[in-house]
């Protein structure tokens, strides 16, 4: 399928559904789907955010100024994820619990306000990555209306980049509990590491990062592109001291870069 005839059948399949409520990160993905969906449906439509320790402050204000640019209406619920028994102890399907427990969130919510369907922003490239939230939306039959329409991660971008979607370019996310290797204990106070630390590397300019938490070791991963502006005494001392003073012990830069899903290499391969 060419991707106009991509998105034509995304429409459609929209227009079939009827009304949904739209899990709303803020992200690319569920970005452009909430403004589809609400072009589509009109006010059929309801975002709903999910706050909690494992979700930057920065993310939810992106999503709820874009969500109030669409004049979506938008509803802002919690779901705290370390109080979901064993997720902390960071479980290879540690997804599957997190995505449970707010999807079910999301179709109280949808229930409430008369919606038919909950919708999630997954993209085809998803169906290449090791993703155990995949089965706690298909047990509670959410919808995925953009991986449905085959419509690829690239795909996405060139169609809200037409769209002069603010997230066309916006680099990926993906909660704060993926930066810890499986079978570490993931606390509030390592999230707030994690944060902190990203921060550190946005306000610096970077755009595509992740801190992943080792233990005592933080490792950076930044854009391909990017690896070259630590080719500098003078970001490497900053970096280092900053992320010593938010409580690591050593800091390390990934060679290779950021890439999605590397904290899945070792179950992938």
């Amino acid at each position: 399928m060419t991707l106009e005839q991509k998105f034509e059948k995304l429409k459609n399949i929209l227009s079939e559904l009827g009304s949904v409520a739209v899990a709303y990160s803020g992200g690319v993905d569920s970005t452009f789907l909430l403004k589809v969906a609400h072009d589509v449906l009109g006010e059929n439509v309801i975002a709903v955010t999910a706050t909690s320790s494992t979700y930057p402050e920065r993310e939810f204000n992106e999503a709820k100024k874009y969500a109030e640019q669409f004049g979506v209406k938008h509803i802002v619920i919690v779901s705290e994820e370390l109080e979901i028994e064993g997720f902390s102890k960071n479980p290879i399907d540690r997804c599957y619990y997190c995505k449970r427990e707010l999807f079910s969130k999301i179709y109280d919510v949808a229930k409430e306000y008369g919606i038919k369907y909950v919708a999630d922003g997954s993209n085809f490239d998803d169906l290449n990555d090791y993703r155990p939230g995949m089965k706690a939306a298909k047990e509670l039959n959410v919808v995925s209306p953009i991986k449905e329409a085959q419509l690829t991660k690239e795909d996405i971008r060139e169609l809200s980049r037409r769209m002069n979607l603010p997230t066309w370019n916006k680099p990926s996310f993906a909660c704060l509990s993926s930066r810890f290797p499986y079978g570490h204990e993931i606390t509030e106070e390592k999230l707030k590491m994690v944060e902190k630390a990203e921060q550190i590397l946005l306000d610096l300019g970077f755009k595509q990062v992740r801190v992943r938490h080792h233990g005592e070791i933080a490792r950076i991963e930044v854009a391909a592109q990017e690896r070259e502006r630590f080719f500098n005494v003078e970001i490497l001392d900053f970096v280092g001291d900053k992320f010593k003073e938010i409580g690591f012990t050593y800091v390390t830069l990934d060679v290779h870069g950021y890439r999605t899903g590397s904290m899945n290499e070792k179950i992938i391969n």
